[in-house]
Parts: structure tokens; C-alpha cells; sequence
């Protein structure tokens, strides 16, 4: 991919290019470099909707945080700069188990096609070319960053920002300003629910310190 290439998001429904997407992924193992190849060229916002899926969906995938997480913050920054975006090899070829992306793919298909029934044009200004279009990059590189928090194992720590980069990217694609607005909250719902997580850490820290150095 070329970081000089402007790029054109979708007009095709998310769940239309996701089914595709899953159609073809082959092989025993799959890259990032090779799922791309699959979505073409139908947008970076596609590939931020797909990586989000697996945090939402119970299936462990080896290696997806990293990768998915930085596709995500990546894509976004590139969303931004209305740029293709340039991705190092490492996260490009690390290989992921294909069952296990296609089951969490099938599986978010139909999750996405529950929402994508109250997706529809309206708010449009909140989704629009220039200013408006580089912020909601921003926040969606945000739900990104946010998603690649080492709290794996704290529950909801990757659901919530995984719901905000699917939203965004949604409401990106399909023109919806109210999708948009609803990932806008679910990044300020993360930041809200990290804040109260550190606060809880801080805590236990001193009520340790004061039984240990009490």
C-alpha cells in the first residue's frame, strides 16, 4: 500500500463486504497483508469495522490484539490524513489461525446485521469530508489506542472500545451521524471505566502499602 494513494471508503452495506471478506479467507493460517488483499480496496473503514469484531465475540485468536489493534490506530491515522496507510511487516505477516477468524467473523456477521438495521443516512454533517471527517479519524484512532490496553483479562476493557471503532466505522460508511455520536460515547464510556480501574488500583496499592508498612 502506498502512503501517497488518496482512498475512497465503501458504498456497499458493511455486512455485504464483511460476507465477502469471510468468503475469502482460505488457508490454514491468515496475515493482515492477506486479509486486506481480500477486502481490496472497499476501505480502510471496513478494515477498522472487521478488526473490531473479534473483541466483541468470545473466540481467543491468538496474536489478533496486537495486530487488530494496530491495524485499527493505523488505519484511522491514515483515515485522518486521507492517505492510504503504510503498516510494518511485522504486523502485516504475523499469521493468525483462519478457522478461528472466520468463526469470529461469521459469528460478527450477525451481530452486525442485527445493527445495521437501524443504520441509515441521517446527521449527515457528522460524517462529511475535511474538519469533520479528520476528527472522527481521531476518535476513532483513539477507540484504537484504547483497545490495545494491556487489560485483556479485565472484563469489558476490550468490548467497550471494540463496540466505539465499530460504530464509528459504521456510521463513517453508512452516512449515519447517530452511529457516529453513539461511538463518540462508548470512547468517553472507556475512558470513564479505565479512570475508575486506576482509581480501584490506586486504592488496593495504598490499603496494601498501609498493611505492609503499617
Amino acid at each position: 500500500m502506498s502512503s501517497q494513494e488518496q482512498f475512497h471508503d465503501t458504498t456497499t452495506s458493511f455486512s455485504a463486504s464483511l460476507r465477502a471478506t469471510i468468503e475469502g479467507i482460505g488457508g490454514e493460517t491468515i496475515t493482515l497483508r492477506r486479509l486486506i488483499e481480500a477486502i481490496g480496496e472497499q476501505g480502510l473503514l471496513l478494515l477498522c469495522g472487521i478488526a473490531s469484531l473479534p473483541f466483541l465475540l468470545p473466540v481467543s485468536i491468538p496474536g489478533v490484539s496486537t495486530v487488530f489493534g494496530a491495524a485499527i490506530v493505523l488505519a484511522a491515522l491514515a483515515i485522518t490524513l486521507n492517505r492510504l496507510p503504510w503498516l510494518p511487516r511485522r504486523v502485516l505477516d504475523r499469521e493468525m489461525p483462519s478457522d478461528k477468524l472466520r468463526a469470529a467473523l461469521g459469528r460478527g456477521l450477525d451481530l452486525v446485521g442485527k445493527v445495521e438495521r437501524f443504520v441509515r443516512p441521517r446527521l449527515t454533517g457528522l460524517t462529511r469530508a475535511g474538519m469533520v471527517s479528520r476528527f472522527n479519524g481521531l476518535m476513532l484512532m483513539l477507540a484504537g489506542i484504547l483497545l490495545m490496553a494491556p487489560l485483556g483479562l479485565v472484563p469489558f476493557s476490550n468490548t467497550l472500545p471494540a463496540i466505539a471503532v465499530l460504530l464509528l466505522a459504521m456510521g463513517m460508511m453508512q452516512r449515519d451521524g447517530v452511529m457516529v455520536l453513539a461511538g463518540y460515547g462508548f470512547i468517553g464510556l472507556t475512558i470513564g471505566y479505565f479512570a475508575v480501574l486506576a482509581l480501584l488500583a490506586v486504592r488496593a496499592g495504598q490499603g496494601l502499602g498501609a498493611v505492609f508498612g503499617g
